[in-house]
Parts: structure tokens; sequence; C-alpha cells
């Protein structure tokens, strides 16, 4: 398993889409930051938190979109042939690889956006973040991305299809949850998507902690990629 992670690591880390996936998290973290700082005061710690916190949906279609691509560029096949490994195992290898990826990641936007935003969050009104504050929100943000790489990994392998994945998430994400919020806001903290935000430091959850906003992130991701890991056995991926 550890030559299969070493493997798909590599492949996956030596591709532009890392690069940038990396420059758009970077990016949207700034640009979030920027907006929060401009548009109010930041007089609540929670108003505080959710300036600096990661965004690890862009880690989920960094899954989706490497995940899928391996189906699209016929390189999951030979992926498998090469490591001598079951399809699973080498799907649950590339998981991983993606995981780690997307820590590094979110570990890079966040590194930017604290030298910036902790300075710009001191001149704010109302209490400042402590040291178990910034703790909270950079393992989260760390943890939350890794886990919604593996999500995005799982999707895209049971979708194999790179437009209808993302486009699905991103109407899931910018449609259906506003409305599901507008229905019920206990529904709309247990998705995915708000539970990850909230794991990550942001505050949108209102209704969960933050132990319970990772469970409830696992409780999405565990059954999916089983779910995801099982299919590929089962499949022609040629």
């Amino acid at each position: 398993m550890t030559a299969v992670l070493r493997g798909e690591l590599i492949k996956t880390v030596s591709t532009r889409t890392v690069l940038c996936y990396a420059a758009g998290a970077v990016a949207f973290a700034l640009v979030n930051l920027l907006v929060s700082v401009l548009a109010s005061d930041l007089a609540s710690l929670d108003d505080k938190r959710a300036a600096i916190a990661g965004f690890p949906i862009l880690l989920m279609l960094l899954g989706i979109v490497g995940a899928a691509g391996e189906y699209r560029h016929r390189t999951a096949a030979p992926a498998a042939l090469a490591a001598g490994r079951d399809r699973g195992q080498v799907l649950a290898g590339r998981a991983a690889a993606y995981a780690l990826t997307g820590a590094a990641v979110a570990t890079l936007a966040l590194a930017v956006t604290f030298a910036i935003g902790i300075p710009l969050l001191g001149e704010e009104p109302g209490p400042a973040l402590d040291g178990g504050d910034l703790v909270l929100i950079g393992a989260g943000s760390v943890l939350a991305a890794a886990i919604s790489a593996i999500m995005g990994v799982a999707v895209g392998a049971l979708a194999r299809n790179q437009v209808a994945a993302v486009i699905g998430t991103l109407l899931l994400l910018f449609v259906a949850m506003p409305l599901l919020q507008l229905v019920s806001q206990t529904l709309f903290d247990l998705s995915p998507f708000v539970s990850a935000t909230a794991v990550a430091g942001d505050t949108a959850a209102e209704t969960l902690s933050w132990g319970g906003a990772l469970l409830v992130l696992l409780a999405w991701t565990l059954p999916v990629t089983a779910v995801a890991i099982i299919t590929e056995r089962r499949r022609d991926v040629g």
C-alpha cells in the first residue's frame, strides 16, 4: 500500500491541476478575508473565525477532478496494472494521496491568510482571537481539507465524468443548499458542505458543535468512500 500511495502522490502533485487549485485556494482565502474586513466591522469571534477559516469545498473539487480525470484520460486501468494491486486498493491509495495534497494546499492557504489576517483582525473591535482559536481554525481547516479531498476522490470515481461531477457539486452547493436552508437549518447543517466548513472554523452550522460537525463529515465521507472502493473492484476500468 505504501508503494501505491507513493505512486499516486507523485502523480497527484506533478500535475498543473494541483498548482491551479493551490493558487485558487490562496486567492479565495485572501478575497474572503479582505471582503470580510472591508464589508463590516468584525466585532464577534464568530465573524473573525469565519474570515480566516479554510474553504475545504475547493479541495473536494480537486479530488473530484483528479479522480474522474483518471477515467477521462484512461489512466485508471494502467495505474492498477502497474501497481499490481486490487483496483480498490489503488483507489484507496489515490484517496490518501489527495488527502495529503489537500492538507498541504490548505496549510499553504492558511499560512498566507494568517500572516495577513491576524494583524488585520487585531484592529477590529471586540474580543481578539487567541491562540486556542487559531489552533482550532488551523487544525480544523487542514483536517476538513483532507477529509473533503477523500470525499471528492470517491465522488469522482463513482461519477467517472469530470464535467458532470463538478457541475453537479456546484449546483448542490449554490442552488440546492440555499433552498435547503430555507426549509430546515438542521438539515442544512447536516450536509457534507456545511459540516466541512464548520470543521474548518466557519460558523455556518448553527446547530452543530465542532466535534459534531466532524462526526457528520465523517458519516458522509466513510460510506461514500467505501461504496466507491467496492464499485471500483467490481467494474471494468479499461
